[in-house]
């Protein structure tokens, strides 16, 4: 098929009607050849942003969709063959929604009632009226225009419930509210009032009945009804005014009030007292931080009247439980109180009021103090100009606190500071009168903050707030390494070692080392650049050199802006060579069955000194390959050698070693272990109790053909529970024990040989007694295999064997 124009077959309706919050989708589907661009847009309208093109621009969707989003949409299909379009008109419709609503209402009668609501929607609302589901329409008092209700001088009979209803096709809203029409005869509460007055002061007698209607209100004194005058007016809202009160104005005054549902009076008895005046003192006085003052607050009032105090700093009260550390009030007399401030800081300074309040009147008198202290933080720090070794610093005056400011210091931090520390300057010192000056010998290319601080006669105040960090500039380093030394290394090393110079000291940018060396005794440095800042070493290697060579050694520094100084020369020796002879008078012998100690003498003094011993051993039916060999800890001349075979022979040679090798080895010798000890236990054992005694005895143990002979026993004795162990030796095979009284007791024997501790024998457990000595020359006879017992002090029994 060939090429066509577009055509729409399936559009959305020409009026398409939605709910407002619904998404709403738009089709508009063409067929054309080419396949045909889908465009959409709103005529007349902003095409709304959260609208959503979906299936190749054919769907249009809208989400949430509002009342503005209404009007005339187009679709639009294009090829290059041509174009056609479609539209159509979306509306929004609403159900109606409160945009003002009326509230309960309270009024007297006679009143103008006006309530009004209003309500959003599309269609546009209608409203009608309710009362106590009635519904309602104009006529007499009543007027209703759309959401407007007024009701002229409202009457008892219109109190109730009202509804507004706003209503459209798509729903309708309802407002409710109460109204409350008042209707009560003048009531006074309470009645009568008394009222004080200061002379020549005005006075205001208020009348204010509780009323529906609002009551008409009249006055008199006594049966003299009351008449404006230049001192005496009825003000609007019926309060009697009296203008400079006088004696004579003392009396009784009485209101009136009257609706047409009754009328009720209320008295007000004026009482006429002379003025009060109080005295603060002092008005104004200066203290030193640390100190204290009192202030004292007298009046002077009618004598009929209490008077009560109030204390405030700076217009607020003072919370004596919350500020008791500085403050306390003190009520000395009647009419007179104290306000003690102790411990006063800076911020104590300030205006101070007592405040003196009778039923007539109210006076407040206030004093000022005067706080004198170390000054204030100076104000904003400015770096002003850098060097490498100088910054010229500007900042503003702080508070002096009525103390004129002396001197001020200079402190700098940075990272290789201990905190703040005050630095030099100029000039030297920094005078009360100045506000910029020159901190000096600073280091190059060190990153720095600097501070303030002023002083004063009373003292030092607090810094200032720190300035940006600034870094000086970059200069020659001026410090050369320390602790300059070396040795050791390998053949023909020499090694040289010192402590690096510190960042803060560095000074610039590309920091490194100059290693100097010569032969001592040569004319010649030998220079070599070491660029690593963090070195600590460097080692020169020259075949040529004998051992323990002495070399002149000097080690300087540079970075970008030039070399700085050496350190001092010190002579360092290369490193020395392996050792040279082996170890002399080389001895070995056996101790047990498994041991054999070396011992031998070093070599005679000189280069390639051994820094320790290896001593290397093997059987002697086996090949030299074979052998261990074992290191001593430093320069040891003997080695104990465990861990061997029983009835053996082994060669033994000593070498000395250092940090460059090992040295030639010794003659082998030969040294033989013992025969192992006899594997066979003791055994039968038997024993006598008699008292706190035992006499215990056991076979003899033979040794065979390979084992060592047996030169003795050993019977351990212990208690259970606790760590001690009573060791006794004896050549024969019994001897006599002593047991403590009370307790559980483990005995145990074995062989001693030549080769060294033979097996233990069954463990035998003895349980005594608690708390019984035995005294009688009664006996118990005991064995392994039997017991016969005549009387029972001590019960011995056979426990089978545990861990020791």
């Amino acid at each position: 098929m060939g090429e066509y124009e577009p055509k729409i077959e399936v559009h959305f309706p020409t009026s398409v009607m939605a709910a407002k919050g619904v998404t709403v989708r738009l089709e508009c589907f063409a067929l054309g050849n080419p396949v045909p661009t889908i465009t959409w847009r709103k005529i007349n309208g902003i095409f709304p942003k959260k609208a959503r093109l979906r299936k190749s621009q054919a769907v249009l969707e809208i989400p949430n969709i509002q009342l503005e989003d209404s009007g005339t949409y187009e679709c639009k299909a294009e090829n290059t063959r041509g174009g056609t379009s479609f539209k159509g008109h979306l509306l929004v419709y609403s159900t109606p929604q409160w945009v003002r609503m009326i509230n309960d209402t309270q009024m007297d009668s006679g009143e103008k009632l006006q309530w009004e609501c209003k309500a959003m929607g599309r269609p546009r609302p209608t409203y009608r009226w309710i009362r106590n589901g009635l519904p309602l329409t104009s006529q007499g008092r009543l007027e209703i225009v759309n959401g407007e209700l007024t009701i002229n001088k409202v009457q008892q009979v219109d109190s109730g419930m009202y509804q507004c209803v706003a209503e459209n096709k798509y729903g309708a809203v309802y407002a409710n509210a109460e109204l409350k029409i008042l209707a009560s005869p003048p009531l006074f509460v309470p009645n009568p009032i008394r009222v004080i007055a200061t002379l020549g002061k005005d006075v205001s007698l208020e009348c204010k009945p509780k009323a529906s209607p609002k009551p008409r209100i009249t006055w008199r004194r006594g049966d003299r009804r009351l008449q404006a005058s230049k001192r005496i007016t009825v003000l609007r809202n019926n309060t009697l005014k009296i203008v400079n009160s006088s004696r004579a104005d003392e009396g009784n005054y009485v209101c009136r009030a009257e609706n047409q549902l009754g009328s009720a009076e209320m008295t007000a008895i004026l009482w006429v007292k002379e003025a009060m005046r109080v005295v603060l003192s002092p008005s104004r006085v200066e203290v030193t931080v640390g100190e204290s003052v009192v202030l004292s607050c007298k009046a002077t009032h009618d004598t009929s009247l209490e008077v009560a105090f109030q204390w405030f700093f700076n217009q607020k009260p003072i919370d004596f439980q919350q500020d008791g550390s500085h403050f306390e009030y003190i009520q000395t007399q009647t009419s007179t109180v104290d306000l003690m401030i102790r411990s006063i800081l800076l911020k104590h300074a300030g205006k101070y009021g007592c405040r003196a309040q009778t039923s007539a009147d109210t006076v407040f008198a206030e004093a000022e103090l005067l706080v004198r202290g170390p000054p204030g933080p100076p104000g904003v720090v400015i770096v002003e100009e850098i060097t490498d070794a100088t910054a010229t610093l500007s900042w503003t005056r702080g508070l002096d606190n009525h103390s004129p400011i002396s001197t001020y210091n200079l402190q700098a931090r940075s990272p290789f500071s201990l905190g703040w520390q005050t630095v030099k300057t100029d000039p030297d010192p920094v005078t009360g009168d100045m506000e910029s000056a020159m901190a000096v010998e600073l280091s190059p290319w060190v990153e720095y903050e600097f501070r303030v601080v002023a002083s004063n006669a009373i003292g030092t105040g607090d810094p200032s707030t720190p300035s940006r960090k600034v870094r000086t500039k970059e200069a020659v380093p001026a410090v050369a390494p320390s602790n300059v030394s070396g040795g050791n290394g390998r053949r023909h090393e020499l090694v040289i070692s010192w402590e690096p110079v510190s960042e803060e000291f560095q000074n610039g940018e590309g920091f490194g080392y100059i290693v100097a060396f010569r032969a001592n005794g040569t004319r010649g440095w030998k220079e070599k650049m070491v660029t690593s800042a963090d070195a600590t070493m460097y080692k020169y290697r020259d075949e040529t050199f004998p051992p323990l060579t002495p070399f002149e050694v000097k080690v300087g520094v540079y970075n970008n802006k030039g070399d700085g100084p050496f350190s001092k020369v010190v002579i360092i020796h290369s490193a020395e060579g392996e050792p040279r002879e082996a170890p002399s008078d080389v001895k070995a012998y056996s101790v047990s069955s498994s041991e054999i100690r070396v011992t031998w003498k070093p070599p005679n003094p000189g280069p390639g000194k051994p820094r320790g011993y290896e001593v290397t051993y093997w059987k002697e039916a086996e090949q030299e390959e074979s052998a261990e060999k074992r290191r001593t800890v430093k320069n040891e001349t003997s080695m104990l050698l465990t861990g061997l075979d029983g009835n053996s022979a082994y060669l033994i040679s000593v070498k000395g070693f250092n940090s460059i090798g090992q040295g030639p080895a010794s003659a082998a010798v030969i040294a033989k272990t013992r025969k192992s000890p006899p594997a066979q236990p003791p055994s039968n054992l038997m024993w006598i109790q008699e008292g706190n005694n035992i006499s215990l005895s056991w076979d003899p143990v033979k040794a065979k053909d390979n084992e060592s002979d047996v030169i003795g026993y050993m019977v351990l004795l212990k208690q259970e529970g606790r760590g001690h162990i009573q060791v006794t030796r004896t050549i024969n095979p019994s001897t006599m024990l002593s047991l403590p009284e009370g307790g559980t007791y483990i005995i145990k024997v074995y062989a001693l040989s030549e080769g060294g501790e033979g097996a233990f024998s069954t463990e035998v457990r003895v349980v005594t007694s608690s708390g019984v000595r035995a005294k009688s020359s009664q006996q118990s006879v005991h064995c392994l295999k039997q017991s016969i017992t005549w009387t029972a002090l001590i019960s011995v029994l056979l426990m089978p064997s545990i861990s020791w």
